[in-house]
Order: C-alpha cells, then sequence, then structure tokens
C-alpha cells in the first residue's frame, strides 16, 4: 500500500475516485432535489391534507433541523465506522422515509417522515466531502470538492425544470416517489465502494470527535473561522435564491417565467463558479481562491442591485452567482486538509450544517432589511458580511494546500 506522502504525488485520479465523487454528488443532489420539490408543493399538499400555512412551513423546518441533527450525528459516526458505511445508511434512511412521505394521511405523520428524512440528508454533505477528498490525489482536491458541489446545482436545476412537468399529472404523492429514485441510483453507486486507504490507516482516537474541533488554541480558531465562513456562504446564498425572484418581481414586474429565466441563470452562473473554483484553488492554493471569490461576491451583489436594463440584470444574474456560490466547491477540500481523518467528516458536517442554520436567517434579514430600507441598504448588509469573510479568512484559516491528510 503506497504511504501518504506518495499518494500526495500521485496525479492519478484512480477509478474508485471517480466513483467516490459521482457517489458523493449524486448524493448532495438529492439534497438540492428534495428541498426544492418541497418548497415548490407546499400549497397542494396542504390544500389537500388541510394544513395550514404555519403547519406547511414547518414541513421544511423539520427537514433542516433533521438535517443538522443528522449531519452531527452521521458525520461522527463515519468518523469512526467509515465513510462507505455510514453514507449507505442516510441512503436508506432518506429513501425509505420519502417513500413513506407518499402514503402520508394527516399532518403528524408527514411531519415525522420529513424530520426523519432530513436527518438522512444531513449526512450527506460532510461525509461525501470526506470520501471525495480521501479518495483523490492531493493535486486534485479542490476539484474533487467542487464536482461534488456541482451536484447541489444539478438536483436544484432537475427540481425547477421536473416539478412544473411532473406535479400536475402525478401529484405530491408522486413527486415524493420520484424524489426516491436519486436515492437508489446513489445506493447502488456506492454499493461496490470501499474505504479510503488514509481512512483505513487512521490513528483511532478514544472519546467524541467533537473534541477534535477544538483540540487546542490553534484548531478552536480555525474552527471559528470556518463557522464564519460557513455562516455567511449560506447565508449569502440562501439570501440571494429566495430575495432575487421578490426582487424581479418587484422592481422590474417581472412575471413567474421571467423571473425563472433570469433565477436559473443565475444557477447556471454558480455551477460554473463551482467547477472553476476547483480549478483556481488547486493551482493558486484555497486562501487565494477563497479571497478572490469573496471579493467577487461582495462587488457583484451590490452591481447587481443597481442594473436595470434586461440583458444586464440577465449577464450581471449570472456573474453573481459565479461569486456567490462558486466557493462551495472548495470547503470539502479546505476542511478536509484543516482536519485530522478521526474529526474530517464531523468537521465537515457539524461547521457547515451551522453555517446552514445561520444561513436560514438569510431570507427572513434580508426581506427585513429591504421591507424597511430598501433592497440597496439590503444588498450592502450582504457585501459587509462578505468583506467580514475575507478578514476570517486572512487571520484564522491558514493555507495547507496539497497538505497530505492525517
Amino acid at each position: 500500500m503506497p504511504s501518504l506522502s506518495a499518494q500526495s504525488r500521485d496525479d492519478t485520479v484512480t477509478p474508485e475516485g471517480y466513483k467516490a465523487v459521482i457517489g458523493s454528488a449524486v448524493g448532495y443532489a438529492m439534497d438540492g432535489f428534495d428541498l426544492l420539490i418541497l418548497g415548490f408543493m407546499l400549497r397542494v399538499i396542504g390544500a389537500d391534507l388541510g394544513l395550514t400555512p404555519t403547519q406547511g412551513a414547518s414541513l421544511v423546518t423539520a427537514t433542516l433541523i433533521g438535517a443538522v441533527v443528522g449531519g452531527i450525528g452521521f458525520g461522527m459516526l463515519s468518523d469512526r465506522l467509515g465513510r462507505v458505511r455510514v453514507l449507505t445508511w442516510t441512503i436508506v434512511m432518506f429513501a425509505l422515509f420519502t417513500g413513506l412521505c407518499a402514503l402520508a394521511q394527516g399532518y403528524w405523520d408527514l411531519l415525522a417522515y420529513r424530520t426523519i428524512a432530513g436527518m438522512g440528508l444531513g449526512g450527506e454533505f460532510g461525509i461525501g466531502m470526506a470520501l471525495a477528498a480521501e479518495a483523490w490525489p492531493a493535486a486534485k482536491r479542490a476539484r474533487a470538492s467542487s464536482l461534488v458541489g456541482l451536484g447541489w446545482q444539478a438536483g436544484v436545476l432537475a427540481a425547477a425544470l421536473l416539478t412544473p412537468l411532473l406535479l400536475p399529472l402525478i401529484g405530491w404523492r408522486g413527486m415524493f416517489a420520484v424524489g426516491v429514485l436519486p436515492a437508489v441510483a446513489a445506493y447502488f453507486i456506492r454499493k461496490g465502494l470501499h474505504e479510503p486507504p488514509v481512512f483505513e490507516n487512521r490513528t483511532k482516537q478514544a472519546g467524541s470527535s467533537l473534541k477534535l474541533l477544538v483540540a487546542d488554541a490553534a484548531t478552536a480558531r480555525i474552527s471559528l473561522g470556518m463557522v464564519i465562513l460557513c455562516g455567511v456562504q449560506n447565508f449569502g446564498y440562501y439570501g440571494v435564491m429566495i430575495w432575487l425572484p421578490n426582487y424581479l418581481g418587484t422592481r422590474f414586474h417581472f412575471g413567474l417565467t421571467q423571473s425563472a429565466t433570469w433565477t436559473a441563470v443565475t444557477i447556471l452562473g454558480m455551477a460554473l463558479g463551482i467547477y472553476m473554483f476547483g480549478q483556481v484553488a488547486d493551482r493558486v492554493g484555497r486562501r487565494p481562491a477563497f479571497i478572490g471569490w469573496m471579493l467577487g461576491a461582495a462587488i457583484m451583489v451590490v452591481v447587481y442591485s443597481r442594473l436595470t436594463d434586461p440583458m444586464t440584470l440577465l449577464i450581471g444574474g449570472a456573474v453573481m452567482g459565479f461569486f456567490v456560490n462558486g466557493m462551495l466547491g472548495g470547503y470539502g477540500a479546505l476542511m478536509s486538509e484543516l482536519y485530522p481523518t478521526p474529526a474530517r467528516a464531523t468537521a465537515q458536517n457539524v461547521l457547515f450544517n451551522i453555517g446552514r442554520a445561520i444561513g436560514g436567517f438569510g431570507p427572513v434579514a434580508i426581506g427585513a432589511i429591504a421591507a424597511g430600507h430598501g433592497f440597496e441598504t439590503a444588498i450592502a448588509l450582504l457585501a459587509a458580511l462578505y468583506a467580514l469573510d475575507i478578514v476570517a479568512m486572512w487571520l484564522l484559516i491558514p493555507e495547507r494546500k496539497g497538505a497530505a491528510l492525517t
């Protein structure tokens, strides 16, 4: 078996590495697909089951709460028992309880199914990112992370395209049944995977992997920096994606089709940004890539808020998306190099899910500020947050590009 140093010098991606990335990307696509189709279907589900608006919204909240709980729990299990094994458990849990959602008879059983399905989803991001980083050579580690990150964008796009076509034909129960299909695909892709050598050769730790996130002052400082980075990442993403259709409709009187077109182009810009981030981060380093994208995001959200011509809005949306969500392609590689193997999946899931919880306030904050002080002020807040991101990256996160995983 080759040593870790030998592995770090070998730029060849093995078939096992490609399977790890594909399986992880399909799993992350489930996450985006599931959350978006749920948002599209809330009104139909509410009408069919007689739910109040509050009960309908709580289905999304329950899914996100389940994701946070599942992310932490499955991340810790993965660091102790293995990436592939625990990822398979998350897939089975998601598939089973998403299927049960299609059979729900009322609010309480649907709420329970959504919560437990969310727990299955919650483990996907961190474990998949850790698996991809460990299975790919050091020189291409950020590219592996970016390919996994593209899974989310693919899932969101698939949901945006398929839901309007299929929902009138098969109903919300049929859509939940369709949501099981990516899980089945991911299960079979992962069935032939093996644990990466770096995980098999790890030094086993006694006690909780959570403690390793604050093992000493330097590590605690890194963890604080990662919470800030993940928080701003999710705050900006959810803030922009929820704010954008409303902004286009209110300020420019765009109809649903026009807003959807502009939003889709923004998502495509995000996908390109994620792909390019991996390429750049592997060549120039994690810190320069992150700081460059953060600066681009701060500039573009302000520029976009001042555009008035439909064509410039279209192009500006793609460029804004490129920077705002492009950084998603780097978190897997960054955190994999910052934390040891016995805590790698825990770090990915805990820190990113804390950021996701913070990001959940993005639409609320942007909406409240926009209502009271205008969209320009709300966008200035986003720009200020990206400036905070740059400071946190500069002061708290070291550069460990291409480091051998320990």
